[in-house]
């Protein structure tokens, strides 16, 4: 038998009401979509996290929601965007891995607990449906995540190395271009010279 006091009656809202804290957390709806992916824009930045940036799009976000709807949890405070969490599982065997995919922080509300409520809620989504391990990635230059990741009992880091190739140095790549130049140069029309 379960010990744990039944807190599925009542709603994540009341609760955070009843607790003095202003985050409200819920299950994201279609209408969250686009304001998600405008903050991720914000937050997942070229110069910041290029890596994070690469993958980050409407269609991340849109996936997500299809998939895994129950994992995708929204944070407001005063009805505003506060933060998001997007996660999944992994079954593998007789193992199920929890994956949280994206969280994001609106700027705004920063150092108000609202990264910490996302986490919670998804860590208890995951542990009633009886996942055994939670995954996360960052970037390694990330330091307040890595920081925030260690303090919430995250541990075990292992840095993953990505590699890129510039195509544009590739030498397929410049022969490409010469042959669709040399092709437009053929197909241009001439003009005739007048004698």
């Amino acid at each position: 038998m379960n010990d744990l006091p039944d807190k599925s009656l009542e709603k994540d809202s009341d609760r955070d009401r009843h607790e003095g804290n202003s985050v409200d957390i819920r299950e994201m709806n279609i209408d969250d979509i686009a304001p998600i992916f405008h903050l991720g824009e914000q937050l997942f930045t070229s110069d910041l996290y290029p890596y994070l940036y690469r993958t980050w799009d409407e269609w991340e976000v849109i996936g997500m929601y299809n998939t895994d709807s129950e994992y995708c949890l929204v944070a407001e405070i005063d009805d505003q965007l506060a933060g998001f969490i997007l996660g999944t599982i992994i079954n593998k065997a007789s193992w199920k891995y929890g994956y949280i995919t994206w969280l994001g922080v609106n700027p705004n509300f920063q150092r108000r607990g609202v990264a910490d409520r996302l986490v919670d809620k998804i860590i208890e989504r995951m542990i009633e449906d009886n996942v055994r391990l939670m995954l996360v990635d960052t970037d390694p230059a990330n330091t307040p995540a890595i920081n925030f990741f260690n303090r919430k009992g995250f541990g075990n880091a292992r840095e993953h190395v990505f590699l890129s190739l510039n195509l544009a140095k590739h030498e397929y790549y410049g022969r490409l271009i010469n042959y669709e130049r040399d092709k437009a140069e053929r197909n241009r029309p001439r003009s005739r010279r007048r004698t």
